[in-house]
């Protein structure tokens, strides 16, 4: 898969407070370009904590659940998109189908 873009996460990972997000964060890029996802159960057999939701909207517990990613995957295209990383706190704060 493609992921657009690391550069998200790297921004994220890179703050003082976020910097324990960096090896998790890296764990699922690595996971994820290396996946070939053509679905939603494809997706869950790779990550089985995974909250799938609608419309290609995936919620991944990232650092034993400390944060949140939130990624729109285009299965054609074999594409990730990251929508949004953050703390529980700020994914609480967010709409996971709009972001």
């Amino acid at each position: 898969m493609r992921i657009i873009s690391v550069g998200t996460l790297k921004r994220f990972w890179q703050q003082a407070a976020y910097r324990d997000a960096e090896q998790p964060l890296r764990t699922w890029a690595k996971v994820t370009e290396s996946a070939q996802w053509t679905n939603p159960p494809a997706v869950k057999r790779t990550f089985n904590t995974a909250d799938i939701l609608k419309n290609g909207r995936v919620v991944f517990d990232i650092g034993g659940n400390k944060y949140r990613l939130v990624a729109w995957i285009n299965y054609a295209f074999a594409t990730v998109y990251v929508r949004f990383v953050g703390t529980h706190d700020q994914y609480d704060d967010i709409d996971a189908n709009e972001v």
